[in-house]
């Protein structure tokens, strides 16, 4: 396909948008929309940074439609909370992108349900806020949820015998089980939708390896990760190029739904919006209807074929 940049985004007049994260990848994604003409929602847990966010994205795109909703995806009852505010003042949602994340935490963390922090931030708590918001996509208008993935989804594995890492944790296997879990779930979810007709497009996206402040947040400035992101930066490409798949998932008439979108350059690193060429083990349909089944245990939230949601 030709360069696609944030400049062919179609106008997003009329449409409305949830996007998880509050930096990064998720603040360029949630400021190419508002220029775009959308009503976007930022979701984070920091209040802060998420006024920070509404600022910077009104002072680029003045009368921009944008406001930020407290949301902790490392928590069911804030994605609940979350899911009964959205629900009882709109009637549709047209666009979610799950795009926030945690990147290898050093030592173990929990979530406050008890779930690794990187499986149950990364995955879990989009798969339980996609539910929450199943309904209104329904009603949306040409209705999407991208799902952002990772190039080390490419090394992962879902251990169902200790997806919790509770017996041995690595960070970097941890994070990679969370992205190719996220990969999978945008999979199934367009198998369920076009079977129950749901009217709903799922698609998947990764950055390839883009300059956020990911990789600082967790392992810290001064670890191997954060040292390699301050001095290696010319190997990184910017945040905005890096949004730019997840964008065209988005937003562009001819992406398509169940596909799998990232950088079109070597290794997927970087680059302009391509198919992307999923791993192997994210094709795994059995693997995929499972851990479905089993996230729909973990999080008390069910997917269901009519317009309530059901927990």
């Amino acid at each position: 396909m030709a360069q696609w940049t944030a400049r062919d985004i179609p106008s997003q007049e009329g449409r409305s948008a949830v996007v998880t994260g509050t930096g990064g990848l998720g603040f360029e994604s949630a400021l190419a929309l508002a220029r775009a003409g959308g009503a976007v929602v930022i979701a984070g847990r920091n209040p802060e940074k998420g006024a920070a966010a509404v600022a910077r994205i009104r002072g680029a795109a003045p009368g921009a439609d944008v406001r930020f909703e407290r949301l902790d995806l490392a928590s069911l009852a804030s994605i609940a909370d979350f899911g009964d505010r959205l629900r009882g003042e709109r009637d549709g949602l047209d666009l979610l992108i799950n795009n926030a994340a945690v990147m290898m935490p050093p030592a173990r963390q929990e979530t406050r349900d008890g779930f690794e922090l990187q499986l149950g931030t990364n995955y879990l708590g989009h798969f339980a806020l996609t539910a929450r918001l199943l309904p209104l996509l329904r009603r949306g208008g040409d209705p999407r949820v991208v799902t952002l993935s990772s190039v080390a989804a490419r090394s992962g594995a879902i251990d169902f015998a200790d997806l919790n890492a509770g017996r041995g944790y690595r960070p970097m296997r941890a994070y990679s089980q969370s992205k190719l879990a996220c990969l999978m779930f945008a999979f199934e979810l367009q198998r369920r939708s076009h079977a129950g007709g749901w009217g709903v497009s799922s698609l998947a996206a990764h950055p390839g390896i883009a300059r956020t402040d990911l990789l600082r947040n967790a392992p810290g400035r001064r670890s191997a990760v954060g040292l390699a992101r301050t001095l290696l930066w010319f190997l990184f490409q910017p945040a905005a190029q890096g949004a730019l798949p997840t964008l065209f998932a988005a937003t562009a008439p001819r992406a398509k739904a169940g596909a799998y979108y990232g950088p079109h350059g070597p290794g997927e690193a970087r680059g302009y919006p391509a198919l992307s060429k999923a791993p192997p083990q994210a094709s795994d349909t059995a693997a995929a209807a499972r851990l479905w089944e089993v996230s729909e245990e973990m999080t008390g939230c069910r997917f269901g074929q009519d317009k309530t949601f059901r927990v």
